[in-house]
């Protein structure tokens, strides 16, 4: 789904694949060069723009949980993106060519909820040639025919929290029967009734458990004359092959710290890349107190249903932070 049978029965799935089918020369462009480009803004919208939208706006329908830092980051990806396709439009009506094309029907649906639900005035004012194609698209009369008329967003839409209890009820667990329990009960109870009773041991004085203590494995370490921090700044601020790599081995102790490879075990689990991307995100949120002694750069690679996570870890001393 979305899927399509043609008139000699033929099965069509994928909704680009489907409006390619659907659709004339003209929309799929009129040349090769413009053919090209209506490919390049379809997986522009699928693979780029669609993401980080639903991860802003699926949580506004209860589709899925909020998390405050998933969200901040899916709205910065979207304005980049919103800016990339800006400056496109500052010298264009339409993304490509001088009449109506697939991209500007696939750009336009992959922005619609995010117009309709929280892209709000003040957040869309940075967005004028955007704007003005959007407004100019929806206005199309084969575009009103199957939107109908859009009204944008004037107050964005926030986390649904009602209706996501309503579309992901929690499952109770059945009650367990009772009166075979009981049965077995007094089945016990008659067979400790019929064996004799052993004599009492004499009741010994018991010593309290000790409390345990956590201790910081990593302050036994010796210190390292590898700053971690100071990696880190040049990572964040400074050209990653001209600065940052050599500055690691330049700098790095290979026996106060250690780096590994990682990839993710379950690859045949992961589906569509904005989960992925939410998966990366709440295992790091689950490491937090590792921040001090590790750092880390994961990847989301491949395309939706053929995705997997690798990365490389540094970290304190000479093993793994956590069991696999």
């Amino acid at each position: 789904v979305p899927a399509f049978v043609t008139e000699n029965g033929d099965n069509i799935y994928e909704s680009n694949a489907i409006a390619y089918y659907v659709s004339s020369s003209a929309l799929r462009g009129t040349s090769d060069l413009d053919a090209a480009l209506v490919q390049q803004y379809l997986c522009f919208a699928e693979n780029e723009l669609l993401p980080p939208i639903c991860t802003w706006v699926f949580p506004t329908f209860g589709y899925m949980p909020f998390n405050k830092e998933t969200a901040r980051v899916a709205q910065e990806a979207v304005k980049r993106l919103l800016g990339v396709l800006n400056d496109v439009l500052a010298t264009r009506t339409f993304l490509v060519g001088e009449r109506v094309t697939l991209a500007d029907i696939g750009v336009c649906c992959t922005l619609l909820m995010l117009y309709k639900q929280v892209l709000e005035p003040q957040s869309r004012n940075s967005f004028v040639n955007l704007n003005r194609w959007f407004v100019t698209c929806i206005n199309q009369p084969q575009f009103k025919k199957v939107l109908g008329d859009v009204t944008l967003c004037e107050k964005a839409a926030q986390f649904d929290a009602k209706k996501y209890a309503e579309l992901h009820p929690k499952k109770e667990k059945p009650a367990k029967e009772k009166q075979p329990q009981q049965e077995k009960k007094q089945q016990e109870k008659k067979k400790q009734e019929k064996k004799p009773k052993e004599p009492e041991p004499e009741e010994e004085e018991e010593e309290e458990a000790p409390k345990h203590v956590f201790v910081d494995p990593y302050l036994s370490l010796p210190k390292s004359s590898f700053v971690l921090d100071a990696f880190k700044r040049t990572f964040c601020n400074e050209d990653p092959v001209k600065n940052t790599i050599p500055y690691l081995w330049e700098n790095f102790d290979k026996e106060g710290y250690s780096i590994w490879r990682c990839d993710y075990l379950y690859p045949e689990e992961l589906k569509m890349t904005f989960m992925a991307s939410n998966l990366v995100g709440g295992f790091f949120q689950r490491i937090e107190k590792l921040h001090k002694y590790g750092f880390a750069v994961i990847y989301v690679l491949g395309e939706n249903y053929k995705l997997n996570i690798s990365g490389f870890w540094i970290l304190r001393g000479q093993e793994l932070a956590f069991d696999v």
